[in-house]
This record gives structure tokens, C-alpha cells and sequence, in this order.
């Protein structure tokens, strides 16, 4: 971003231990990395959906894709982090929770209401995600889902760092969505299947450091290619913060809502 940054009153920080990431056709953050540097493509024998390996085989079938995508990267982050899950609080935002789920509760509802399906019941719910991750890493931390369309992963980020700041070591933070179909489809787009993962902690020497404070909103920019993979995907707002990290970038901003941005400086060691 070449525009200036208004500089801040009060700023939070962080280090980035941990990255995980993953998208159709990237399944990783090595694959993303390389796309968003232009130094790979997409892989096209890539799975269309993860398979967590946190999660017992049945409980892997019975998830919905959007847990799949959570926890996929939420793992990944850890162990590119060397962090055991289970120490970890963690931060879930996604702009809708599972809207495949909710047209087919909605729908069911309204037709043949006795035959709601229990296990998609709950797994309709936003903090679906949360609750797989904290079973199957058998973490007694505290965990938070959140939404705010396209502000969640930036207030999810603002929640991490206010944790840090006032006292925890490391925090988790995954961001993801689903698809939209049906009536919501109409109101509330998406598309694919996207989520993306932070470990954040105090100090740790030898990985990027955050600064981020709000502000004014920041002027378009060209998107990157990430955010050209996936621009229909509700998450997509954060990818600008993942290619930056890429890039090795100094500089960004996601939108926070009301008007504000989430502006960042990034140092890389």
C-alpha cells in the first residue's frame, strides 16, 4: 500500500508464530505463499475439501466443510508454530457460520419440520467450528466465535491482540466461510471454501511482529492474486494481511467496520 498511514494513539501488537492456509487448489500456506508470490499455481490435484486429522475418521465424515476448513488450518498454524493446540486460546471468526446449514434448517422448518437432522442442529450453530476444535485438541482454554460480515477476521484479530495484551502468551486465530446457497445466497454471497490461521504470541525472536491500531478507511488497492482466487468467498476480506505476510510487506489494512480500518505494520526478521 503506497498511501500514508495515520498514525496511531495506541496500537496493539503481536508476534506471528504460525501461519496455516488453506483454499481449492491451495491447500497449504507453502502452495498459497508461492501463488501469491507468482511463483506456483494453483495445484490442480488438490482435495476439494480437508480432511482434519485432528478429528476422529468419524467425526471427519460427519463435519461440515466449514470445520474442516477451521480446524485444518487452526492445526496447521500450531504446528508451523511448534505450539501444542490444547495450550492455546483461540479466536474463531467467520462472516456467517455454515450458510448451507441454515438454508437447510430454514427450509426443513418451514416444510417437514420434524425431520430436522440432528447433527446438522448442531452444527448450525456459529460456534460449531470452536466446539470441534476444543474437543478434538481436548483444550479447557477459553475460545471465542465471532462474526461482523466483512470485519470479522479484522475484529477477530483486534480480539487476539487484546488478549495478548492483557496478559496471555499466545492466542489462536482462524477465519474461514463456506459457500451461501438458497434464499441467503440472494443476500449474503459466498463462494468456495476458505480459511486462514494465526498463532499470535507476546515475544518470540525470529518471526514477523504486528502493529495494528484503528483508523480511517484505507483506499482501494489492486487485489493480489490470493485475493483474486477467492474474492467470492465471504473471508476474503483478510486475505490482503495473508499476502502481505507473503510478500513480505510493511504495510496493510482489512476493513473493521463502521467506516474503519484495521491498519498493521509488519516488520519481518
Amino acid at each position: 500500500m503506497s498511501e500514508s498511514i495515520p498514525r496511531p494513539a495506541v496500537a496493539l501488537s503481536a508476534c506471528i508464530e504460525g501461519i496455516g492456509y488453506w483454499s481449492r487448489g491451495l491447500p497449504d500456506w507453502n502452495a498459497a505463499r508461492a501463488y501469491a508470490l507468482g511463483q506456483g499455481e494453483i495445484v490442480a490435484d488438490a482435495p476439494a475439501r480437508p480432511s482434519p486429522q485432528l478429528l476422529a475418521a468419524n467425526e471427519r465424515r460427519r463435519a461440515p466443510e466449514t470445520v474442516a476448513v477451521a480446524l485444518e488450518v487452526a492445526l496447521a498454524a500450531c504446528q508451523a508454530a511448534g505450539r501444542d493446540p490444547a495450550s492455546l486460546s483461540s479466536v474463531f471468526a467467520s462472516s456467517h457460520g455454515d450458510m448451507q446449514i441454515t438454508d437447510y434448517m430454514c427450509a426443513t422448518l418451514a416444510s417437514e419440520p420434524r425431520t430436522i437432522s440432528p447433527t446438522r442442529f448442531h452444527n448450525s450453530v456459529h460456534n460449531a467450528a470452536a466446539g470441534y476444535w476444543t474437543i478434538g485438541a481436548g483444550a479447557m482454554r477459553p475460545a471465542t466465535a465471532l462474526s461482523a460480515l466483512q470485519a470479522s477476521f479484522a475484529q477477530g484479530l483486534i480480539e487476539a491482540l487484546s488478549q495478548i495484551a492483557t496478559g496471555e502468551d499466545a492466542v489462536l486465530l482462524v477465519g474461514y466461510d463456506g459457500g451461501s446457497q438458497g434464499p441467503l445466497a440472494q443476500v449474503s454471497h459466498s463462494r468456495g471454501l476458505l480459511g486462514g490461521a494465526l498463532v499470535l504470541s507476546r515475544a518470540r525472536a525470529g518471526v514477523p511482529v504486528l502493529r495494528a491500531w484503528l483508523a480511517g478507511p484505507a483506499a482501494d488497492a489492486a487485489p493480489g492474486r490470493l485475493a483474486r482466487h477467492d474474492a467470492d468467498n465471504a473471508s476474503a476480506p483478510m486475505l490482503p494481511l495473508f499476502e502481505a505476510l507473503a510478500a513480505r510487506h510493511d504495510r496493510v489494512a482489512l476493513p473493521a467496520g463502521a467506516g474503519r480500518s484495521l491498519w498493521m505494520e509488519l516488520s519481518h526478521d
